[in-house]
């Protein structure tokens, strides 16, 4: 890789702390690095080991919510830390996901301060942002208020508050803030369909044969991006001297007549209301595990310019949203997954 800057970490190889590092994002990031020559070790931090063990890379149990783990002390001599950890439901107890989400994560920053640790990552999301246009791409200066109703966007909104004033106070941290849309990989599939769909969506249902139509919503236009993708750009903000916020995705953006091609069926316009009183049925009787309110943020959330990462990362995304999403699929239907308990199969 070009632009790796040796000031903040003194010479020879940087040592990466990834919080969260046994997830669908965690698990393609310290492949990424533990890959990577100019990286001589990868601490991974999860609330439950794991199995896996990549090259150069050694575990440690660490929980983020208040009163756990001392943080600062896994920080301690590392040249940069990425924060990854997030926990998605129960979405019907948004207390308990914003004691670990918000509270957590910012332990995580105060202990990065608290260790002198230079570079710290911070896995934002297309969901911080606010309302916004489906014909054309808003830039990181689009406005980070979220959908207030969905509380993964209010958490994320939150945090990129917080660090707002973080940056302005702790000038001496590199902060990086990454945006990415949907994210997607074989492996994530089984964890994937556990947080969103719950038991309304068999596995063996995600058939071309099996789903006839898709609706064709006011809306439904979304990005999607690889994992691994998303992990070479994480990688690239650890070695180069870059800062603030930089979205993530790759094309094309999807819409009901793409995602029908995928599926080989027809996109079918449906009325909003009634399906909509149908996920929120669904929800409240805990058949499906994706609160109704997420569902309208996707219908709000605008598309994202990576031309940012592109220049200052040198960044391109090896697949398609397409080859993320069939790969996924795949994934789906294999019942896919890893040697981590958020991936296990």
């Amino acid at each position: 890789m070009n632009g790796r800057t040796r000031s903040e970490t003194g010479g020879g190889g940087i040592r990466v702390v990834v919080v969260g590092a046994t997830g669908n994002v965690g698990t393609s990031v310290v492949k990424a690095l533990s890959a990577d020559p100019g990286v001589a070790s990868v601490l991974g931090l999860a609330r439950r080991l794991p199995d896996w063990q990549p090259d150069r890379t050694t575990w440690a149990a660490a929980d983020i919510d208040p009163g756990g783990t001392d943080l600062a002390r896994h920080f301690t001599g590392a040249d940069a830390v990425i924060h990854l950890a997030w926990k998605f439901q129960p979405t019907h107890d948004p207390v308990t996901t914003w004691r670990t989400n918000v509270l957590g994560s910012i332990r995580v920053f105060e202990a990065v301060a608290e260790a002198r640790v230079p570079v710290l990552i911070h896995a934002s999301s297309v969901g911080a942002y606010s309302p916004g246009p489906k014909d054309r791409r808003v830039d990181e200066s689009w406005p980070t208020h979220g959908w207030p109703q969905a509380a993964y966007c209010r958490e994320k909104a939150y945090l990129e508050r917080y660090l707002d004033a973080y940056e302005l106070t702790r000038p001496a941290v590199r902060v990086v803030r990454m945006r990415p849309a949907f994210l997607f990989k074989r492996e994530s599939a089984s964890q994937q369909r556990r947080i969103f769909a719950g038991r309304l969506l068999p596995p063996q249902l995600i058939r071309p044969s099996l789903v006839p139509a898709v609706p064709d919503l006011p809306g439904l236009t979304f990005q999607a991006l690889h994992t691994d993708d998303a992990a070479a750009a994480y990688r690239e903000a650890v070695t180069r001297p870059v800062r603030g916020a930089f979205n993530l995705a790759a094309e094309p953006p999807l819409d009901a007549a793409e995602l029908a091609r995928i599926m080989d069926a027809r996109p079918l316009k449906v009325p909003l209301p009634p399906l909509r009183a149908a996920l929120s049925a669904a929800w409240r009787l805990r058949l499906v595990a994706a609160s109704p309110d997420l569902f309208d943020a996707v219908l709000r959330l605008p598309l994202l310019d990576s031309s940012r990462a592109r220049a200052e990362l040198d960044w391109r995304p090896r697949y398609s949203a397409v080859e993320a999403v069939l790969e996924f699929l795949d994934g789906l239907r294999a019942q896919a997954g890893m040697e981590t308990a958020p991936l296990a199969a």
